[in-house]
């Protein structure tokens, strides 16, 4: 079968196709100038130690416990961003918590979002974070040291179970019954 002369019109109208593929298959990558995205994370996650972390945030939180100096049996405040919480949500968020005598509550307002933290007397001895926010968490040091974590699925469900957990960690008795259990330890 005879082969026909290649035509410079079919030629001009391959190039003019945009869709045809007229480069080499093989041809050299350019070099990776910036690295991918999950790098940068792993880089700012680089000798991170977990243990300082923890005690820079109990620390974090005494020092705002002590900031907002708030009364045995009352509230202090602290605003932590200039667009604050709705005051009326605040008053709320108080009133269902209900502060008994012996405990102290300090409001850390990040405007779209709130901790409360409670401690007692001495301050700082025992606190007790509730976070409130789209995925409400409590945590509860003593001495400096983490001892409990909960999460919960709505703000409601937080509130009741800080309740208990005021009761367990900052009244007396729930004091005493925790001193007794590390005695026996």
């Amino acid at each position: 079968m005879p082969t026909k002369p290649a035509d410079s019109k079919s030629e001009a109208k391959v190039a003019d196709r945009w869709w045809v593929e007229t480069t080499p298959k093989n041809r050299p990558k350019p070099p990776l100038t910036q690295a991918p995205a999950g790098t940068s994370f792993f880089t700012v996650a680089h000798d991170f130690e977990q243990d300082r972390a923890r005690e820079r945030l109990t620390d974090n939180n005494l020092r705002l416990v002590q900031q907002a100096n708030p009364p045995e049996g009352g509230w202090g405040y602290v605003q932590l961003a200039e667009t604050t919480y709705p005051a009326r949500e605040l008053e709320r968020i108080k009133q269902l918590i209900n502060l008994p005598p012996y405990a102290r509550g300090a409001i850390m307002d990040s405007g779209r979002t709130i901790r409360v933290l409670i401690t007692g007397t001495p301050i700082g001895e025992r606190i007790l974070e509730l976070a409130l926010g789209e995925a409400p968490s409590f945590d509860c040091w003593v001495d400096g040291e983490w001892v409990r974590e909960a999460l919960f699925d709505d703000v409601n469900a937080a509130i009741k179970a800080l309740h208990r957990f005021v009761v367990d960690y900052l009244s007396p008795e729930g004091i005493a019954h925790g001193r007794a259990i590390a005695a026996q330890a």
